[in-house]
């Protein structure tokens, strides 16, 4: 599996190196304005003006993280390569990922001019797969999903890329997810907070997908086979389950 744990680094090293020339020379509006209060000072506001300045982390958490931007995607695209180094590398807590997916789907990327979407989309290809591969990547894989999911309104591109990847380290991080997520899943909730309006579907296909693929892969884990099993079922029927 070595040359597929290569491949997936280098695809990743050269998505973020695709993002540096992609959004090389990019500012926030000239116009765009932020709270001194909450936020920061006028003179961090204004290396968001500059193109190309690193910022220092703490800086860089504030700007991806604040809501209200005048223009969230200029904003976005200013401090990407800085910022998808910092993701790739683990320097955002697994707690902050969903909010980092918000954070791109305000950024509206997928209205980008076709290079930038495009780069943004391999860069989560890639480091998707590359975690996918690693035996303790930066962010726990159910993590990065909900960041995926999130950052794209889609679960299924995500699911596809897992479902068609056979190696030893997506089984396990297949495992570990599938036993974190059980107890909601069973309960009929999605393992998450999304700002998308379509819960309930994300949840059953994710049930869905789970019941369909989980068993070729998790063979020796037999009483979480039957949690994923059970969540698939309506309701009425998991509860008269002999198992339930």
């Amino acid at each position: 599996m070595r040359s597929v744990d290569a491949s997936a680094r280098v695809r990743l090293d050269r998505a973020l190196g695709d993002l540096a020339v992609t959004f090389r020379g990019m500012t926030a509006r000239a116009d765009e304005t932020q709270c001194v209060c909450h936020w920061g000072s006028t003179e961090e506001l204004a290396l968001l003006k500059v193109p190309d300045v690193e910022l220092d982390p703490e800086l860089l958490r504030r700007t991806w993280g604040a809501p209200d931007w005048g223009d969230h995607g200029a904003v976005l695209r200013r401090v990407l390569p800085q910022f998808a180094r910092a993701l790739a590398g683990g320097a955002v807590p697994a707690y902050s990922v969903a909010e980092v997916g918000e954070s791109f789907a305000r950024g509206g990327w997928q209205g980008w001019p076709g290079r930038q979407r495009a780069a943004v989309w391999e860069f989560l290809h890639a480091w998707w797969a590359d975690s996918l591969t690693a035996p303790a990547p930066a962010i726990p894989v159910a993590d990065l999903l909900v960041l995926c999911a999130e950052a794209s309104a889609a679960l299924t591109p995500w699911l596809a890329a897992w479902e068609a990847l056979d190696h030893p380290a997506a089984d396990r991080h297949l495992a570990e997810t599938a036993a974190r997520w059980e107890y909601d899943l069973l309960t009929g909730e999605l393992p998450w907070y999304t700002s998308h309006d379509e819960e309930d579907a994300l949840r059953t296909e994710l049930t869905t997908w789970l019941a369909r693929y989980a068993p070729t892969r998790l063979r020796a884990h037999d009483p979480l086979l039957h949690g994923i099993r059970l969540a698939s079922l309506p309701i009425p029927a998991r509860w008269d389950d002999p198992r339930w």
